[in-house]
């Protein structure tokens, strides 16, 4: 229900915008790592010991990243786009291939189908959740379809017993891309346990940082040796797999064409030691998330993210959605007085195929010169949407004036 009037007066301060003064003296950021001194002198072990390339530290890495998303195998890449161009090739992906994702992604979902050949097809979304819906991705299915890619957008898990139910029904591998998710849970299940092959991001931005990088999870043998093969240039050193004649010691092949994806034990050590923290960080996540939503829930201008009794998101994005019809402003014009109050916020994302490089590209399936969008739904949810900083290192004083300028420019454009 609306603020009666007296509630409205009280609480609709002038904005910045308007001549008001800003909520916050500083600039808050839109994201910051939470690194503590634990964090440095992991790294800092690491340099004195001169052991820089992947080596113990990754291999523990993997060990533990597995263990938290009960899987048989982790692979540590150098980043999240690198994470899942390997997941995408594990997958069997290839050259004129059809791959069907949410057109509501960071730009690398799409690009690492095109990096080997294949045709990313965009699914129109669910505007609940903003993720793909299940019931588009059957509509898009051609017989060049080889996967889907199941993205949990801003960290809330897709409805993956619907999208493997379409998956089955027409012999389509799945890709979890969980660079969003970690410690989301599905159904009781975590994300990244979701699909036979998964892709998770350790970017400065993730719920647990490596400074950059990525970690692929599979759970068979030939999947875990392949992307062994894949992100590390294609080479064999171990002679029981050599296929020419073992010239000695120093014997190497390149079987495949792979790439350099491997991570460094620097970043392996900042991983595990954040890791040891995801607990406290994802407790810190839910209790912001839960606070929005308090403050947010008596506003007719926007809806508060959507959730379900079955899912437990990680909230990596908080995006409101702007009821536009009862204000007199855009989003544009919401973002803009949001960073006078000196709040940083973003968009994400402005779906994918809308960006100039699929136009150049000349599909017909992702070239947005046709008649009549795509996704509409994507494009319409595109206008309304806004993210707003949620991450652990955030104070309560931070919170505080996050929400504040969110009501305090909502009530301004009011209708």
């Amino acid at each position: 229900m609306p603020e009666s009037q007296p509630e409205r007066l009280k609480t609709a301060d002038q904005p910045a915008i308007a001549g008001g003064k800003p909520v916050r003296e500083t600039r808050l950021p839109f994201n910051q790592p939470d690194l503590d001194p634990a964090d440095a002198e992991q790294v800092a072990a690491v340099v004195r010991s001169g052991r820089l390339a992947a080596g113990p530290k990754v291999r523990e890495l993997e060990e533990r990243f597995a263990a938290l998303v009960g899987a048989r195998y982790a692979v540590a890449v150098s980043s999240g786009t690198a994470a899942l161009h390997a997941a995408y090739y594990a997958a069997g992906i290839s050259r004129e291939d059809e791959v069907i994702l949410s057109p509501l992604v960071a730009p690398a979902a799409g690009s690492a189908a095109l990096y080997l050949g294949a045709r990313p097809i965009f699914a129109d979304v669910d505007e609940r959740t903003l993720n793909i819906d299940p019931v588009e991705i059957e509509r898009n299915i051609t017989e060049s379809t080889r996967a889907v890619v199941a993205s949990h957008f801003g960290g809330y898990p897709c409805a993956m017993e619907a999208i493997h139910a379409v998956a089955r029904r027409h012999n389509l591998a799945v890709v979890e891309d969980a660079t969003q998710a970690l410690g989301a849970v599905y159904r009781g299940r975590p994300a990244g346990s979701l699909a036979p092959v998964a892709a998770f991001s350790l970017h400065p931005e993730a719920t647990v940082t490596a400074g950059a990088g990525g970690m692929v999870i599979a759970n068979d043998e030939d999947t875990y040796q392949w992307l062994r093969l894949f992100t590390n240039l294609g080479t064999v050193m171990d002679w029981t797999q050599l296929v020419k004649r073992n010239e000695g010691p120093w014997h190497y092949e390149v079987q495949e064409l792979g790439y350099d994806y491997r991570p460094t034990e620097m970043q392996a050590a900042l991983g595990l030691s954040q890791l040891s923290r995801l607990e406290t960080f994802l407790k810190r996540r839910r209790e912001i998330a839960a606070r929005y939503n308090e403050a947010f829930a008596d506003l007719p201008y926007v809806e508060t993210p959507y959730t379900s009794p079955d899912s437990e998101p990680a909230w990596n994005l908080y995006v409101l959605k702007l009821n536009l019809e009862r204000l007199r402003a855009g989003r544009r014009e919401v973002f803009l007085a949001l960073q006078a109050e000196r709040i940083n916020v973003r968009v994400h994302y402005l779906p994918a195929y809308l960006h100039p490089l699929y136009g150049w590209l000349g599909d017909p399936n992702v070239c947005t010169l046709h008649e009549g969008p795509p996704c509409p739904m994507a494009e319409a949810l595109y206008q309304r949407i806004i993210s707003l900083p949620l991450y652990p290192k955030m104070s309560a004083a931070d919170v505080a004036d996050v929400i504040r300028a969110v009501r305090r420019v909502l009530h301004y454009f009011a209708r």
